[in-house]
Order: C-alpha cells, then structure tokens, then sequence
C-alpha cells in the first residue's frame, strides 16, 4: 500500500483493508461539492457513505489520504478497478456548493505536487487520458464510463484550470526533475511512459506575496504578485493565471483584466475586463483569471483589479508556464 508523504493520513477502516488491490494507471480529480475541510471530508466517507476518493484536498493546503493508493477506492464507477487490475487514483477537492468555484493557489499546488508523485511512484505517463481505460490523467466528467449518472464534475472553471494550468504544471515539474524519480512499487503500465521532449517543455512559472493590498472601490489598481507589478517581460509566449484572495463586504463584485506595457513609449495595451465574481456572504472571493498570449522584446505583462467597494487581498500567486 502506496502512502503520499506530505499527507495527513486518515485511513479508512475496514474498507482500506477489504476492497481489491489496484494497479495505478489513472488520476482523476473531482470537486466535492461542499466546502469542506480534508478531515470534514474524511468524517462524510468514514460515517456516511460507503464510497471514498483517496484523496481530499482541502481551500487551506491539507491534502488528506484516506486510502492507499494500490487499493481500489470507489469514486470513479468503471475506473475503479478494471478486469486486468488496473484502477484510478481519485482525489476530491473543496468546492462551493454549486461547484462553480475555481481551484485556489493552494489547491492548484497540491494537485501538482500529488500528479507529480503518482508519475515518480507509480509510472502514470504524463498525458491525459485519450479514452475511458487509457493510463493518464483525467477529471471525472471527461468519460462516462468513470460516473454512473452522468456529471459535470468538476466543473467548466476547474476543466479549464486542468487543462491550461494544472496538467501542464504537472508535466512541466515532472520533467524538470534534477534526480531520478522514485522507481514505482508496482509493475509499469503496459503502455510506456513517455515524457515530452525537453526542447517543448516551457519553464513553470510560480510567484507569489503574502502581503495584504488595499484595492480602493471604483479605480483600477495594479495588483503585484511578487517584487513589482510587472508578472513577465518578453520576449516569450506564456500562459499565465492570476489568483487571488478578495477581503471585503458580501455583494461586492470584482474584476480583473491584463495589460501589456510597453517600456519604451510607457504606453499600455488594456485587455478587456474579466468578471472574477462576487464575494460571498463569508466576506472573500477567490479569484483566478488566465490570459495565454505573446510578449514582444521590451514589453511587460500586468495585472489590475477592479472593486465595486474598498476590498483588501490577503493572497495572491501568478502560476503558468512561459516559454522563451
């Protein structure tokens, strides 16, 4: 039984020591539905139900392990366990109760760094799934074979971050690896594991400040993600999310939009605005915005935030993937 180190272990009994042996070819990620903590999660499996993911990922950065990885957990119908032994890895991740939400930075992190250690430990190629039963990785709506009714989970904000942010910062990590990976526990899967070429991999791009930013209501403000408001400077191609955490009062709307500055004339090119969302009856909003595009020499990527209301950002990461 395969145990991701960095997770708090919350091992599910007796179904960890009852349900049949997989082989890991798969990882699947979901959204919960509930915005629940790793161990709320872990108490809903153990007390209400009888199905489980194997992981739970949490707004908060707590990745709980409910089960090992080596043995079948039931969030995925058909991919569960196969006839030949093969199964999926599942992860369930806090969500809003309409599962509208997207991921946050911390979610984002966690995602990437399980992906990464099911690649080293178990040999999950890095791709994503081309069919129902191809090694890779996936989310829980891309197959109906993995849901027995039908889903949207989890969610088109979070397939959008999947696709354009968390997957590629899956690979892109993966190959960037300086030591050999961890040989898997387990046989390899029938179908080899194949890495992009290097020469296509872009450098995965993680900024971030921890600093509070008063945003006042009504003026675009320009919004830093690490020493100075500018994100990136070309040349380069890049494809790039802002994530933020919005302070204020319940109905406040947000917006955000990127815009290029060039150096030489100080002259900016203004995207247009992008709806982030209102904050809730909590008093925060995540927000995550993503802008792929090209930076010319001399040109410098920002980012500006728009409050109906004075908000205050409490965190803020730029995640994404820049090729030179």
């Amino acid at each position: 039984m395969a145990w991701y180190p960095d997770a708090v272990k919350m091992e599910l009994q007796p179904e960890s020591d009852s349900q049949e042996a997989i082989r890991p070819t798969q990882f699947i990620v979901h959204s919960i539905v509930a915005p629940w903590t790793a161990r709320r999660t872990y108490e809903y499996w153990r007390d209400s139900t009888n199905l489980e993911s194997h992981f739970g990922v949490d707004y908060e950065g707590t990745v709980g392990q409910y089960i090992g990885t080596e043995t079948r957990a039931d969030a995925n119908a058909g991919a569960n366990r196969r006839g030949d032994g093969t199964g999926a890895v599942s992860v369930e991740t806090a969500s809003n109760t309409k599962a509208t939400d997207p991921w946050n930075a911390k979610q984002v992190e966690d995602l990437i760094a399980i992906g990464v250690w099911l690649y080293q430990r178990h040999g999950i190629p890095l791709r994503i799934c081309r069919t129902h039963s191809d090694p890779g990785f996936g989310y829980h709506s891309m197959f109906p074979q993995w849901s027995t009714s039908g889903t949207a989970c989890p969610g088109p904000a979070r397939i959008k971050q999947f696709r354009e942010v968390v997957f590629p910062g899956i690979v892109a990590r993966a190959n960037g690896k300086t030591t050999e990976p961890e040989k898997p526990s387990t046989p390899a899967p029938t179908t080899p594991v194949t890495p992009p070429k290097e020469a296509d991999m872009p450098d995965l791009l993680t900024e971030s400040s921890p600093a509070k930013a008063e945003v006042p209501g009504g003026k675009w403000s320009l919004l830093a993600m690490a020493k100075d408001s500018a994100l990136l400077q070309g040349p380069c191609l890049y494809s790039v999310t802002a994530y933020a955490t919005v302070i204020g009062t319940p109905g406040t709307r947000v917006e955000g939009r990127f815009q290029d500055l060039t150096l030489s004339t100080k002259r900016a090119s203004l995207d247009l605005p992008m709806d982030a969302g209102v904050i809730g009856p909590d008093g925060r909003l995540d927000v995550a915005l993503t802008r792929p595009g090209k930076l010319a020499a001399g040109v410098q990527l920002r980012f500006e935030l728009l409050a109906s209301a004075p908000v205050t950002v409490t965190y803020r990461v730029l995640r994404g993937l820049v090729w030179r």
